[in-house]
């Protein structure tokens, strides 16, 4: 993709480090209407965000503008001087031929000269890209410029979508599925909604979605029942057992005995000749729980000699006991529709979006899930996604994408812990779907708190408005070390504007995302109208009777 240079001079560099450079404003601009004519388009000189070529020899570098400060100095006859600089961020070379280069192979030294860059050859280097149609927004310092990202590259290769609460990343994810299916209509994408923000019921019970009906597939993940049967060994171990007891290992060696031995008897009935301790095929709970109750209990010799595992299983049988009686959990353990091995086709097809009413995107409510459960059923859609294209003849023709909202929660950064089951089950497929034609989105407001695994595998990131220096310095630590100083700007970014960085984008990009239509129900709740025209009164015996029913409208 070759580019034309701008010939318009506007500073010299002050100094080169390894990971930036620093440049002063040529004196000329030093001005509060500083602002020249690139290619028809009126530039305000160092405009955060901006880009600019560094040319000296055979050098030309193109970089990014992330910071601007003034300096006042005295010259000889006492008046006071003012001198602007700018901070840059360089993301590649613009070569010989006129072809753009990421990365910086030879570095300039002070005093080489800095340029404006126009729209003319900000569209150069994007135009690689313009051709997928896979537009997300605009640039922030050429609204006129619409950026069109490499879908191949961004699907496949993972990605993630990290900001503070607020900042947008509802937005953001809604926005990039509803153009990902304008240009690839038979895009496969399933979305982890946890708080209900794309799929939703209003009082009256009438259903809304982020997306146009005729895409979307709505579930709620307690009305399509996915059943304990389908959960692999290490989910039931993470639902039933306490790691931390100190009887765990007992516990775990136990069940896998008993599901063996249940899943064996299954196998016969539908005809399979080989299975696993993982293979989904019903099995009977309360055979389970009775199993684990018999041993726990067993004496001999008339009462005299306890069995091995006499009161071995007290604290599980207690936790399987309340999980039983738990009405929150009977979308779980006590499905109505999910009873037997056969109905396991009917969850799948409406799970990938084949079911009776054929869908791009499917939207699994966990909203209405306990939370202390969303991990291992998170992780629970998440591999049902990956080993149903694991074992499709056709998974190169029908990749899916996995889009983890609030993925902090279920896929942290500490080793062990209730749900490390769970855990190891996503970041499995973050190192390996891409083979099978399964890729991972994860959406957190804290990265500090999401697997590192999971992130090192993401080759393009959506960064939105961060104000925690913690968060800052890890993002900053994720990407290139040439680019890491882009990360200075994530505390001045607007509501739905973000850096985009990594494969996916030729180079990084400060972009004002478009705001997605329909919108999810992410906004912040209106106090103003809330506390001036809100209701006198409240059906408090209608709110009761939704708590203890567990319906959330």
């Amino acid at each position: 993709m070759s580019t034309q240079s701008s010939n318009i001079l506007i500073g010299y560099l002050s100094e080169v480090r390894n990971n930036g450079m620093d440049a002063r404003i040529a004196e000329e601009f030093v001005k509060d209407t500083s602002r020249i004519k690139v290619d028809n388009e009126e530039i305000l000189v160092g405009h955060i965000g901006s880009y600019v070529a560094i040319r000296q020899a055979d050098i030309n570098i193109l970089a990014v503008t992330i910071k601007m400060w003034e300096v006042n100095r005295f010259d000889n006859a006492d008046m006071r001087k003012t001198d602007r600089f700018i901070a840059l961020a360089p993301v590649g070379e613009i070569l010989k031929d006129g072809t753009f280069s990421r990365g910086i192979t030879n570095y300039p030294t002070a005093g080489a000269k800095v340029y404006a860059v126009g729209i003319t050859e900000v569209s150069a280097i994007f135009s690689k890209y313009q051709k997928y149609k896979f537009f997300i927004g605009q640039l922030s310092s050429h609204k006129e410029y619409h950026l069109g990202l490499d879908p191949q590259t961004f699907f496949s290769r993972h990605f993630a979508i990290v900001g503070q609460s607020g900042a947008g990343k509802s937005w953001a994810v809604t926005n990039l599925i509803q153009r990902a299916i304008l240009s690839m209509p038979k895009s496969h994408i399933i979305l982890l909604d946890l708080h209900g923000e794309y799929c939703w019921k209003d009082g009256n019970g009438v259903r809304y979605s982020a997306f146009d009906e005729s895409v979307v597939n709505c579930i709620d993940a307690q009305e399509m029942e996915m059943p304990y049967w389908m959960m692999s060994y290490a989910e039931l171990v993470d639902l039933f057992i306490d790691r931390d007891d100190k009887g765990a290992s007992t516990q775990m060696s136990f069940m896998s005995e008993i599901l063996m031995q249940l899943k064996r008897k299954e196998s016969k009935r539908i005809g399979l000749t080989t299975f696993s301790i993982d293979t989904p095929i019903y099995f009977s709970l309360a055979e389970m729980y009775m199993a684990f109750k018999t041993a726990n209990e067993e004496k001999k010799a008339f009462g005299k000699v306890l069995g091995p595992l006499y009161g071995q299983f007290d604290n599980f049988l207690i936790k399987m006991q309340s999980r039983l009686n738990d009405v929150r959990y009977d979308f779980l353990l006590r499905p109505k529709k999910r009873k037997s091995s056969e109905s396991m086709v009917d969850l799948l097809r409406s799970f990938v979006g084949l079911g009776d009413k054929k869908a791009n995107v499917t939207v699994v409510d966990l909203s209405g899930v306990p939370s202390d459960i969303r991990p291992a059923i998170s992780a629970q859609v998440g591999r049902l996604a990956y080993e149903f294209n694991y074992w499709n003849p056709k998974r190169r023709e029908f990749p899916i994408t996995l889009i983890c909202e609030e993925a902090h929660i279920y896929i942290p950064k500490e080793r062990g812990g209730q749900f490390e089951g769970s855990k190891k089950m996503m970041e499995r497929i973050a190192k390996e779907g891409r083979k099978y034609g399964v890729s991972i989105g994860v959406v957190s407001q804290r990265p500090t708190e999401l697997s590192e695994t999971m992130l090192s595998q993401c080759s393009s990131f959506i960064c939105l408005r961060t104000t925690s220096l913690d968060d800052q310095a890890y993002i900053r630590g994720l990407i290139p070390e040439s680019e890491g100083n882009l990360a200075d700007v994530l505390s001045s970014l607007s509501r739905g504007e973000a850096l985009v960085l990594g494969e996916a984008v030729p180079l990084p990009a400060r972009v004002q995302l478009y705001k997605p239509n329909p919108e999810p129900r992410s906004n912040d709740v209106d106090y103003i109208n809330g506390w001036r025209k809100g209701p006198d009164n409240l059906n408090v015996e209608e709110i009761v009777h939704l708590w203890r029913t567990q319906d959330k409208r």
